[in-house]
């Protein structure tokens, strides 16, 4: 079987699972279930297949001579629009880590949707929301992958509205749905003006053709100072910020926890918001198309600015949060600023291999804590836990595992190697003299710093101690559906950051082969890509700061566990700033009174002044005019017509009677008289025209 129809095949099973579960299988929960696992299983078997196939082939062959296949879609007047796979070093990356993090959520639903009164409905959308990622994956074009794109946030408007009986529930999805809509009508803008620059949207020609991305970065747009490859970059770009949920389009994503647990690991890890950052790193080409500043081309300064930003700004508002799911989302937000920010400094691998590694430890951790919510009951406070070491053990070792990998404990966590290697582009680019590079490196070694604090606070309140609640004293393990995926996931957090330990690095560089996931994903751009030489500077301070954040957090939180009532001990500490890393920095708020209020006034005044005052005002004045015209009609039709008639009929009636009464005597000699009249008449008649007159 060749590589193509595998890719043309893979998305097929679970696209057929939702149809078969929707039209056929509803009734049945565990031929539900069965249909969605036993898909995602063939899709992994076949993206596990081409991954082998792209090892084999290797980086540099791959990259040179993607796998490429077309399948005629939509005829266009003289040419056709072809829907098409593409296979390079970078879709074997994603292949491999989606595929996993798929199945394994898969089956972890089983024990977690258990009981459930939609549990089929819920197997049907999650089969199509992996069906949306395969097929962004293998897109050969933007408009294909724009197509995916959008079946990605169908699926997060219905998978976050699960529960809709819920009011916070349906807010949520209707607010992750409006907030992604927006970047997403930027981006489509910049889709449509790539194709009206180019003709067409094939990555094979606007990110590998350097006669098309040199004509792109030297023609001006149609925004003063920025070329087209620069003006398509940045709008490329937004629909990163609205899918990745970067400042200050990341309100939708906290919110997005309202859905069921499974949910959140397939949009926090596996498919949506990893799409966003796929996006960037994919058009990557284009981003850096064309001569900027000191710091680089628009694209790439904004990408820095505001993914290093979003890192730490995530950060300090997960330090504050209570719901141990919501801890994670906002942890998500600041993982993906570090994969957006090292676009924006270049580091082209580091931010695709921190994409990978996030991929699996983010995943483990949101696994880990629906299975938290579960033992507990569904109860989601963390500050009404304490004690699950004891009674969650597998849950509690692979939560730490993911954890630590999250916070970047050194060396043995794949967390550790790629997001060191994402400070290590970033310091080397400040020591270049980039001002980009400083920003960036300052904000995202803070962030770090949050992120190990942040963590080992969620694991003390969640593990450690004592239960300080009903709930977490009668908390147990999950069925071992729910346990199975997660002791997986804690295999992948640890060791797959040993595919990336640079070459330089004492003893396990030479030992992994030297940074292989480098030299693999590198090839993709089929250019030379230089590897930044260890720096013991930017690796001291990450290992400093990973570990001092996680001593900080224990010794505020696990050295004396909480007890039962008491406040959080940073509450004390920073005051009034707890309340505002609490409340998001007031974000929300500051949205609803500057956009949603407004909105909801002007349609107001919209509705009482033009809808009701002037629409239908018009409307009521033509019907008035209606009626007036039909009663002026009714009464010429009743009047004038029907008068008409009716007199003439009257008429003609009287006329018969009168003629009846004076004709029809009865009498003889009154029909001998008419006789003779007419006779007479006749006979005149006759000789007048015979005589010519």
């Amino acid at each position: 079987m060749t590589l193509d129809s595998m890719a043309w095949l893979m998305l097929l099973p679970p696209v057929l699972a939702f149809w078969l579960i929707v039209l056929f299988f509803n009734r049945w929960k565990r031929l539900s279930h069965w249909t969605a696992i036993g898909a995602a299983f063939i899709s992994f078997v076949l993206a596990q297949g081409i991954v082998i196939a792209g090892l084999r082939m290797g980086a540099e062959a791959l990259a040179e001579r993607p796998i490429h296949s077309l399948l005629p879609w939509l005829p266009t007047g003289a040419t056709v629009l072809s829907l098409g796979v593409w296979i390079d070093p970078l879709t074997v990356a994603l292949l491999f880590f989606v595929s996993i993090t798929v199945l394994a959520i898969f089956v972890y639903s089983v024990g977690y949707m258990h009981g459930d009164p939609k549990y089929s409905r819920f197997f049907a959308f999650i089969s199509l929301f992996a069906f949306g990622m395969f097929g962004l994956v293998v897109a050969d074009d933007l408009l294909m992958l724009f197509i995916f794109w959008e079946i990605m946030g169908l699926c997060s408007y219905l998978l976050i509205g699960f529960w809709y009986h819920k009011p916070s529930a349906y807010r949520a999805a209707v607010k992750a749905f409006l907030t992604t809509r927006i970047g997403d009508v930027f981006m489509l803008l910049g889709i449509a003006y790539l194709y009206s620059q180019t003709g067409t949207l094939s990555y094979d020609v606007l990110f590998r053709n350097h006669e098309v991305l040199h004509r792109l970065a030297t023609t001006p747009s149609v925004i003063g100072g920025l070329s087209v490859a620069a003006l398509a970059g940045l709008l490329l770009f937004a629909g990163t910020v609205g899918k990745s949920a970067q400042f200050p389009l990341h309100v939708w994503l906290p919110d997005a926890m309202e859905g069921p647990t499974p949910v959140s690991a397939m949009i926090h890890a596996a498919t949506m918001v990893s799409a966003g950052v796929y996006l960037v790193i994919r058009a990557f080409p284009l981003l850096s198309a064309g001569l900027g500043g000191a710091a680089g081309t628009p694209p790439k300064v904004a990408m820095g600015v505001i993914g290093a930003f979003t890192a730490f700004f995530a950060a300090t508002i997960a330090v504050a949060q209570r719901d141990i799911k919501r801890v994670l989302a906002y942890s998500t937000i600041s993982q993906l600023g570090y994969m957006i920010a090292a676009l924006g400094v270049g580091a082209y691998v580091a931010a695709a291999f921190h994409l990978v590694a996030h991929a699996f430890f983010k995943a483990l951790l949101f696994l880990g804590s629906g299975s938290v919510i579960v033992g507990m009951h569904h109860h989601q406070d963390m500050m009404e836990m304490g004690g699950l070491r004891k009674k969650m053990p597998i849950t509690f070792w692979t939560f730490v595992a993911g954890g630590f990998a999250l916070s970047g404990f050194p060396i043995i966590t794949a967390g550790f190697w790629s997001k060191d290697e994402i400070l290590a582009e970033a310091f080397h680019a400040a020591m270049g003299g980039s001002w980009l590079g400083w920003f960036v490196y300052t904000l995202l070694a803070l962030g770090a710093l949050l992120t190990a604090f942040y963590t080992m606070r969620q694991i003390s309140l969640t593990f450690l101690g004592e239960p300080r609640s009903e709930h977490a004293e009668h908390a147990h393990e999950t069925p071992w559906t729910m346990t199975a995926p997660l002791v997986v996931l804690a295999f992948f957090a640890l060791t797959f950051g040993f595919v990336g330990v640079p070459e330089d690095f004492p003893v396990l560089g030479p030992l992994f082969g030297g940074n292989f996931f480098h030299h693999f994903v590198g090839a993709t751009l089929m250019e030379e890509m230089e590897t930044t030489p260890l720096n013991w500077v930017p690796l001291t301070i990450s290992i400093v700061f990973a570990l001092g954040g996680l001593y900080f957090g224990w010794w505020v939180y696990g050295r004396r566990p909480l007890e039962a009532g008491a406040p959080d001990p940073l509450e004390r500490a920073l005051g009034k700033l707890y309340t505002v890393l609490e409340n998001k920095y007031y974000v929300d708020e500051f949205y609803d009174r500057l956009f949603i209020q407004p909105t909801i006034r002007l349609g107001a005044w919209v509705y009482k002044w033009i809808d009701r005052g002037v629409i239908d005002g018009i409307l009521h004045t033509v019907a008035k005019a209606a009626v007036v015209s039909g009663q002026l009609f009714g009464w010429v039709d009743r009047v004038v017509i029907n008068g008409g008639v009716d007199s003439a009929a009257r008429g003609v009636g009287r006329m018969g009677e009168e003629g009846r009464r004076g004709l029809q005597t009865g009498l003889v000699q009154d029909y001998i008289f008419i006789l003779a009249v007419f006779v007479i008449l006749f006979v005149l008649v006759y000789f007048v025209r015979g005589a010519g007159l």
